[in-house]
């Protein structure tokens, strides 16, 4: 059962009172007055399993009706932008919503404990701040040193924690936000150099939280979700938050640096709550799996029986995870069936396909040379036995137009290898304060480059890949213009001696790694260089990167000129450019 005190209950899973919309609504404002008049509400755990704090979507409207009124009083302006530190508590929440009411955009930003280090965080938040021209910043009471340091040389507005906003004496009348207003700015998680503000209006949140709940994933009357994902996270603002927020769905939160700590912390709310829905990234199942078997004690008193959807997404799916996550949890309820693939990204503000309910993992193998390039067909037999797993990422949500495109712009035929592009109500306007990148990935006629490489089977998307340079790591994103920047740094290196990309891992895993052009002979000087380069990276950027030193000249440049990651990871992955000796 929830440990609780007798002060603190959960909020109800089922509420008679209240008829359930869809996210049928115009602004998140629309959506949570009407919330707001059941019971249903939002709910924080510790790693225990223990109520923390529970809160009825009323009791966060009343919250963020006055937080509305402070942000205008003080003098924050339609669209200004507010850095809120993405803790997870009610005080999150409330101050995203409230932000709604002064027509302010809230940028969700990670909180210390998701990086690697005071000083690379700094950098990261000053960078973040810089791009989307910050006006103001809420974060924790804790975190006040750090926000100092971070708010140097920027002009803001006003800075504090949540009841430092609340103690002001400031206070007028709301400025309400139209359908087309932009709602919120989505950074990519791990993008410290060169940020993009992912701009979403209130129209296209609204129209993926409807689409994810009517179609992608059909919600039921005794629907209750439960997750660990961060809030700066698409996957956990607007999948598990905004969702559960604009269909009124009661929801249970475990925050991310709780479940790193305890990962089964996870399913004993699952458990205690009798939830129904969740999702993680393909980490997430591992974890749990690895713990469990490391505890004979792991499964008492737990059961899954109530969990019809185990959603996976935000990275590359791994079968051979889920299978043992499933015969791992089997004993205590948990069906294979529940799990549910699905593919997305925050410029499509989330949602873009999903599995069938009651289904499970959907397999196609495929030749593993079929998927290696651009414009391939697809081939169900080899040579040399090499086939590969790909996931059925099921149907896209019914506002999308989809097309595979080959390297010269041609929509391609089913079953045929290339680039994913998207257009729909929920692509994003555009990358924040940033033209050139935002025309580099969205045309004029809205169609949005993915950077994703897969193919359509029977209407269905099955993800291969990714075209783009993106390196993702146990869910998180990477940049790796941040990690060359962060090696570059080193006095032996110089501008485009360093290429950052993705290797494959243990268990299909992906490994960031730099490949490193290096001009001296000295064993001695290599290793140290080999060293000073993961020390410098990890740092700057909290990654820990595998090193491998190149011959001068050795990496591979484009037509113009400029470094090419993607004809440096192959020629890596074929041999055909070796690493050094170090």
């Amino acid at each position: 059962m929830v440990e609780t005190d007798a002060m603190t209950e959960v909020t109800p899973t089922l509420d008679p009172t209240l008829p359930r919309r869809l996210a049928d609504f115009d602004t998140l404002v629309e959506a949570i007055e009407y919330a707001a008049r059941g019971k249903r509400g939002a709910n924080f755990f510790n790693a225990k399993g223990e109520v923390t704090d529970s809160v009825t979507w009323a009791e966060i409207c009343v919250r963020a009706k006055v937080i509305g009124r402070k942000l205008v009083g003080l003098g924050f302006k339609k669209g200004d932008r507010i850095a809120l530190i993405a803790e997870t508590s009610a005080n999150f929440v409330s101050f995203f919503v409230g932000c709604q009411y002064a027509s302010v955009l809230p940028v969700p930003l990670p909180l210390p404990t998701s990086f690697g280090g005071k000083v690379g965080y700094v950098s990261q938040l000053q960078m973040q701040m810089k791009s989307c021209d910050a006006n103001g910043i809420m974060a924790p009471v804790f975190m006040d040193e750090i926000i100092n340091e971070a708010k140097e040389g920027l002009d803001l507005i006003f800075t504090g924690s949540l009841d430092d906003y609340l103690a002001t004496d400031a206070d007028a009348e709301h400025c309400l936000p139209t359908p087309d207003d932009l709602a919120y700015l989505q950074y990519s998680s791990g993008s410290t150099r060169f940020p993009h503000g992912v701009a979403v209006t209130q129209r296209s949140l609204l129209a993926n939280t409807h689409g994810m709940s009517k179609h992608g994933v059909p919600l039921i009357e005794t629907d209750r979700v439960v997750s660990w994902l961060p809030f700066y996270h698409d996957m956990g603002l607007v999948g598990t938050l905004m969702t559960s927020l604009t269909c009124q769905i009661s929801v249970d939160f475990i925050p991310t640096e709780e479940f790193a700590r305890r990962p089964l912390s996870w399913l004993r709310v699952l458990s205690a709550t009798k939830g129904t829905m969740t999702y993680s990234p393909t980490f997430g199942y591992d974890i749990c799996a690895r713990r469990a078997a490391m505890r004979s004690s792991a499964l008492e008193g737990l059961d899954l029986s109530n969990v019809r959807v185990a959603g996976i997404g935000a990275e590359m799916i791994r079968p051979d995870v889920l299978r043992l996550f499933a015969e791992t949890f089997e004993p205590i309820g948990f069906s294979k069936l529940a799990f549910l693939p699905s593919y997305g990204l925050a410029e499509c503000t989330l949602g873009v396909s999903f599995g069938r309910i009651g289904v499970g993992i959907e397999i196609d193998m495929v030749e593993e040379h079929s998927l290696t390039g651009e414009n391939q067909f697809l081939s169900k037999a080899s040579k040399d036995g090499r086939m590969r797993e790909v996931v059925n990422c099921g149907t896209p949500l019914p506002e999308y137009d989809i097309e595979i495109r080959n390297e010269d712009d041609v929509a391609l035929a089913p079953e045929k290898v290339g680039r994913i592009y998207l257009r729909g109500t929920s692509v994003m306007r555009e990358y924040f304060n940033d033209p050139e990148t935002t025309r580099a990935v969205l045309s004029p006629e809205g169609w949005l480059d993915t950077g994703d490489m897969g193919y359509l089977k029977g209407g269905d998307i099955f993800i291969v890949g990714r075209a783009k340079d993106l390196i993702i790591v146990n869910g998180k994103n990477h940049w790796p213009q941040d990690i060359e920047w962060a090696a570059e740094q080193l006095e032996e290196l110089k501008t485009g001696d360093v290429v950052a990309i993705s290797a494959p891992g243990d268990n299909a895993e992906e490994v960031p790694m730099v490949l490193v052009q290096c001009r001296t002979s000295d064993l001695a000087l290599r290793a140290k260089m080999t060293d000073d380069i993961r020390q410098k990276i990890m740092q700057s950027t909290g990654v820990t990167c595998l090193v491998e030193l190149v011959g001068p000249r050795a990496l591979p440049r484009t037509s113009s000129g400029k470094l090419s990651r993607v004809k440096a990871r192959a020629l890596y992955m074929s041999g055909q450019l070796q690493a050094i000796a170090s």
